[in-house]
């Protein structure tokens, strides 16, 4: 993938500028994650199918947060 040029804050990286800033972009293909504070940084990029796979391994099983699908697009 490309460097994307569409960038966008996560809604789940916490109020203003918090620590825990979390980018995310996305093409027809790939989902790119990238931490805000280096963005020249590393960036782990995702096939669009495994990226929705990925974060729901990652939630806790009591979590409500149900509205990642819509980084996809």
């Amino acid at each position: 993938m490309d460097t994307p040029d569409n960038w966008r804050k996560s809604s789940y990286s916490g109020p203003g500028d918090g620590d825990s800033c979390v980018e995310i972009a996305n093409s027809p293909t790939h989902i790119a994650i990238r931490d805000s504070k280096t963005p020249a940084g590393a960036t782990i990029t995702f096939p669009a199918g495994a990226f929705t796979p990925f974060i729901e391994a990652l939630k806790p099983a009591h979590s409500t947060v149900t509205d990642f699908a819509r980084f996809r697009g």
